[in-house]
């Protein structure tokens, strides 16, 4: 289903049910799965690989060269997974060869308008992007975490699970896993409770993270590491609470506090 006035090479691969809307173009060694749709003046440049029932709204540019000076037109990948929606303007970059040579964005993530995603990101599922939210080179984005609209993330960032940016946030360090952060630079202002009673998380586990939360970024003081070993020994068995102090513990640009 590929309109007359999109330009579709010949050596692209797209599955059945896959629509192409006037004037978009989809190059050469892309692969798009079944159920996807390119909008009208998007497009899809080499290297792009997506799966299944993919929406790509109006004027996106999917799989485009990555913004870096020492990209010398390897072959690199953006790799989407299945049931992404793509909104207007989003700018999405390949990989480099000087990391893994591929972006990738996993599974049911709602990227809106004008947000960019650049070389060697990393994804996870069910995550959302606000409007013009911008991820510099190498962030990592885990499960189910929402940066808010204009949130601007320095690149080698990570972003843990379950958390929350406010609007205009400038992250330049790592957002712990629950947590809720805000402001220029960003700090931490509290757990995402809201999101996690939003998603199934039981009344007692999150007054649980937020205790191991105030002992560990609230408490006056109280240097980090210390802090860390206090709630190991008192709530380390808990799950949520263990992915928090590993999260600390391998963070290389140090935490939002």
């Amino acid at each position: 289903m590929i309109h007359p006035r999109a330009l579709v090479d010949s050596a692209a691969e797209l599955d059945e049910g896959v629509r192409v809307g006037a004037h978009a173009i989809v190059e050469a060694g892309v692969r798009i799965g079944a159920g996807s749709s390119i909008g009208p003046h998007a497009i899809v440049r080499s290297g792009t690989r997506m799966g299944r029932d993919n929406r790509i709204f109006q004027f996106a540019s999917v799989g485009e060269d990555p913004q870096d000076k020492k990209y010398g037109g390897e072959a690199t990948e953006l790799i989407l997974g299945d049931r992404n929606v793509v909104r207007e303007f989003v700018t999405l970059n390949r990989g480099t060869a000087q990391d893994a040579g591929a972006t990738r964005i996993g599974d049911d993530n709602l990227l809106m308008a004008y947000i960019h995603v650049a070389h060697d990101c990393q994804i996870g599922n069910h995550c959302i992007l606000a409007n013009a939210a911008s991820l510099g080179g190498h962030v990592q984005v885990a499960d189910y975490a929402i940066l808010g609209g204009f949130t601007i993330v320095h690149q080698f960032c990570r972003i843990g699970r379950h958390s929350f940016s406010q609007m205009g946030s400038m992250v330049q360090k790592d957002i712990p896993p629950y947590v809720l952060v805000g402001g220029h630079p960003a700090e931490s202002h509290g757990i995402n409770a809201e999101g996690l009673k939003r998603r199934g998380f039981s009344s007692d586990t999150i007054q649980t993270i937020k205790r191991a939360y105030r002992k560990l970024f609230k408490t006056r003081g109280l240097l980090l590491g210390e802090a860390a070993r206090q709630v190991e020994a008192e709530l380390g068995g808990v799950p949520e609470v263990r992915e928090l102090l590993d999260f600390i513990a391998s963070s290389r640009r140090g935490v939002i506090r």
